[in-house]
């Protein structure tokens, strides 16, 4: 199963108000919502020797992210008028390995520019149909690369298919099928733009899938791979708190648990 980091995470505000048995409007505390505090992962590929992977994320007083923390690794984001325009990458070191600045066309995000300790560049661009819905992602060393990316069709909110290219000779194809459960993605509360650049269907998408299944396609060849089903369980506020999934052969293959800060 494919280890979806990142790296981060809103949409849909999950709220709660409460007032006074007298219905006075002034008591009425000020809304609040889940955000995810941390992710854990527990991957069953050696069963005798189970590997664990944490995310730890930390928020403002204005409920934006500001930093996710995973093995050592830190990621901080910078925000202008409610929008991250820097994000700036440390290694188990602390030290700065490279920073990413966020362009936009108007309400879009365009592109991150990718600057590297050594110089070196990189410029990820973001495609998007007519709805605003993100259908592709492009990794560029240059100005005008034709690297085919990772591209999304969509089933309503969700992202039903995902496709990941490589160039070169054979080209490869790694594509991912996706259903989905009708409750929130534990990402519903994390800046929209933030969700697009972490861009995995997990993140991008309003529910939770509770099928993956994976194929590859060498040459014009496709090839069957693992097919995970997810047993999910939610709290009060349809938000997962855990995520069990099995494996094409029945066995236990991954554990997601999720907890929350309100705020």
């Amino acid at each position: 199963m494919k280890n979806y980091l990142f790296l981060g995470l809103i949409g849909t505000v999950i709220s709660f108000s409460s007032c006074s048995s007298s219905n006075d409007e002034t008591n009425i505390e000020p809304e609040k919502k889940l955000l995810l505090s941390k992710f854990t992962t527990v991957y069953y590929d050696n069963p005798s020797q189970p590997e664990t992977v944490d995310q730890t994320f930390e928020y403002n007083n204005k409920g934006e992210l500001i930093k996710i923390l995973h093995k050592g690794l830190a990621t901080t984001f910078e925000y202008i008028d409610g929008k991250p325009v820097k994000a700036n990458f440390y290694n188990n070191k602390q030290e700065l390995s490279y920073s990413s600045v966020f362009y936009y066309k108007g309400a879009l995000l365009d592109k991150t520019q990718q600057t590297y300790a050594n110089s070196l560049s990189r410029t990820t661009n973001y495609t998007y149909a007519a709805n605003g819905q993100l259908t592709n992602i492009t990794n560029c060393m240059s100005a005008n690369c034709t690297d085919p990316g990772t591209s999304y069709t969509y089933s309503g909110e969700n992202v039903s298919t995902e496709n990941i290219s490589t160039p070169g000779s054979p080209s490869y194809v790694y594509k991912e099928e996706y259903s989905y459960d009708n409750k929130l993605n534990p990402h519903t509360n994390t800046n929209k733009y933030l969700r697009l650049v972490m861009g995995s269907p997990d993140v991008i998408s309003k529910n939770n899938y509770i099928i993956d299944k994976s194929s590859t396609k060498t040459g014009t060849t496709w090839t069957a791979g693992e097919t995970t089903t997810y047993i999910l369980e939610y709290n009060t506020a349809r938000l997962p708190v855990k995520a069990t999934g099995t494996g094409s052969d029945g066995k236990l293959s991954v554990l997601h648990t999720y907890e929350y800060i309100t705020q």
